[in-house]
């Protein structure tokens, strides 16, 4: 089987969606025999893994440098090039339907012929920019309808986002939601012992509320809000693991400090140390952050729509609209209940062990296996 991989950028680049393809990529070439050339920009180095060749796409990412927006373009060279690759692969796997190299592979696989699936990750973003919305309501609308009406399946990762494209995408085949995975060898409680080891080594006192964040650095993750917050709460800590242009650092507030760097091991340990993952972000499904810190023991506060997008795990996340006036004061009110409560500690151990139980990558892989086998009606 040969799967011909696209996405925006590698999982270097340290998001969701690429380190999601990145892990699919491993363990279809590795237990399913798949053979993927994976396409994706050069902005960061491409992974090494057996049975996935690379092609790094020459690209100008001015977009995201300057204004926050990931949206990489390629160059003519780096998209012919893809093009080869998609005629001739057995399937093609696109992850989300609007980038630019992902409707160029679309319309050469459909033209020659092959089978395309789609794993749509995100929906409409609420950005301030009257423009911004109006560009992806249109783009979605036609681009987006486009693509996702034509691939042979679409698979969604967040409940939200399917009902969203369910409202104006006549989709060729019913389309399914299937939970990422968690590396659970990786993401794993801890001892009462070891956590208070890893707080110990991070400076936060035993009776020191501490609050985390882990993603970009961008307006759809909510940092506007989550400034209003660390301002609202000056006896909490907050640890911000990420990157991107708004980057708190800028906030000089004293109970807030900037982690870059964080992955696998050293996130996970983040992670355990944490009271609670807090997450405003909108237009993005169901976050792989999210995933992660449960599998840590670490309850999650997050949007409305983001916990919509996991129905199954709706009684063991907190939940707040982002949108619309107050926002700040009801998310204030959230946080100062549930650190008054005292019941953060006490949800851990059912956290993770639904995390445990529920997420599990071979059972995602081996349904992706039999989605992009050649043939394949499903």
């Amino acid at each position: 089987m040969r799967i011909a991989l696209v996405t925006h950028y590698y999982p270097a680049h340290r998001g969701g969606i690429e380190l999601v393809a990145g892990e699919l990529a491993r363990r279809l070439a590795g237990s399913h025999g798949a053979s993927i050339d994976w396409h994706a920009s050069d902005c960061d180095p491409p992974p090494a893994l057996e049975g996935v060749s690379v092609t790094p796409a020459s690209t100008c990412n001015l977009f995201e440098r300057r204004f926050g927006f990931p949206y990489p373009l390629w160059s003519p060279s780096a998209l012919r090039s893809l093009v080869r690759t998609a005629r001739r692969a057995d399937v093609v796997h696109l992850h989300d339907c609007l980038y630019l190299p992902n409707m160029v592979a679309y319309a050469a696989a459909r033209l020659a012929g092959r089978p395309v699936v789609v794993t749509q990750h995100v929906g409409m973003v609420p950005y301030r920019s009257a423009v911004l919305r109006a560009l992806q309501f249109m783009a979605y609308r036609t681009l987006g309808r486009w693509v996702l009406g034509g691939a042979r399946q679409v698979v969604f990762v967040s409940e939200s986002v399917l009902h969203y494209f369910a409202g104006f995408v006549r989709f060729a085949a019913p389309p399914l939601r299937v939970a990422n995975g968690v590396d659970t060898a990786v993401f794993h409680p801890a001892d009462a012992a070891a956590r208070a080891d890893a707080r110990a080594q991070l400076g936060i006192g035993a009776d020191e509320p501490l609050l985390l964040f882990v993603g970009r650095f961008v307006e759809k993750k909510g940092l506007p809000l989550l400034q209003q917050l660390a301002q609202r709460l000056p006896e909490a800590r907050w640890k911000f693991a990420g990157w991107g242009s708004l980057d708190p650092s800028a906030w000089a507030l004293s109970n807030v400090e900037v982690l870059h760097g964080r992955s696998g091991a050293a996130l996970a340990q983040l992670y355990r140390a944490a009271d609670l993952l807090v997450l405003p972000s909108t237009g993005e499904g169901f976050p792989l952050v999210v995933q992660e810190a449960m599998a840590c023991g670490t309850p999650a506060l997050v949007g409305s729509e983001t916990a919509a997008g996991c129905p199954e795990a709706g009684h063991l996340l907190f939940a707040e609209p982002v949108e619309g006036p107050g926002a700040a004061a009801r998310w204030e009110a959230r946080l100062r209940a549930l650190i008054a409560e005292g019941g953060l500690a006490a949800c851990r151990g059912a956290v993770a062990a639904f995390a445990r139980e529920q997420w599990s990558w071979e059972r995602c892989a081996r349904t992706y296996a039999g989605l992009l086998r050649p043939g394949s009606s499903a």
